[in-house]
């Protein structure tokens, strides 16, 4: 597989995973209580098929930093060794609330604050995965940077993406509300910061289905 193939494979990837972000998180905020168990599965079918893409995705990624030579090994690594430590943080956090709701099929319980599990989920979605995020995208941003492949704004982006990431991580000395802004499990941390990375990649994947033909024409005798 060329490179121009892995480019345009890695594009595909972070536009589904931005796509299916953008219809999952809307869910998270259609019931002010406890909402039915079909809205919550639903959710994290969608959130399971995010993370598959993010997944593939940061593959692409750690390909495109290492191809730009072997000074990259490093933070490419990083890149790779943080994401699926992401993706899995997510993987057990929506278990978790698969597990409540499945046992409590009625919609009696908002699985992101109720049952036994629910305050370990709160790090899990909250400040773990924004501590991993801040540590994935400063080190794809270096990268980016450095190596001028994706386009440079996309590692300047990065760079804010995870210093917002990073300002959450703080928020689980601040309560449980989820309707408060910055909060264990507020809305602002666990919705609005957690989709910032698959908005980003989205955007990175705009970019690179955007350049690739033009590599690719470029590249042609």
């Amino acid at each position: 597989m060329n490179e121009n193939h892995v480019r345009r494979l890695m594009g595909i990837c972070g536009v589904a995973a931005g796509a299916l972000a953008a219809v999952a998180v809307p869910l998270c905020f259609v019931h002010s209580g406890p909402p039915p168990a079909g809205y919550v599965l639903a959710r994290i079918l969608l959130n399971l098929l995010t993370c598959a893409a993010l997944l593939a995705f940061l593959a692409g990624l750690r390909h495109v930093i290492r191809g730009a030579g072997p000074a990259f090994d490093w933070p490419a690594t990083l890149v790779f060794g943080a994401g699926p430590a992401y993706v899995t943080v997510t993987l057990v956090a929506a278990s978790v609330e698969a597990g409540i709701v499945l046992e409590h099929p009625g919609g009696d319980l908002d699985p992101t604050v109720d049952g036994p599990l629910a305050h370990a989920g709160m790090l899990l979605h909250g400040s773990a995965a924004r501590l991993l995020t801040a540590v994935l995208l400063a080190a794809a941003g270096y990268a980016i940077l450095r190596a001028g492949v994706p386009p440079r704004w996309t590692g300047y982006t990065a760079y804010g993406v995870a210093a917002v990431n990073l300002a959450f991580v703080p928020s689980l000395f601040f309560g449980t509300d989820a309707a408060d802004f910055y909060s264990a499990v507020g809305w602002g941390n666990t919705a609005l910061t957690a989709a910032l990375l698959v908005h980003w990649a989205f955007a990175v994947g705009i970019a690179l289905l955007r350049s690739t033909p033009r590599a690719a024409r470029a590249a042609t005798p």
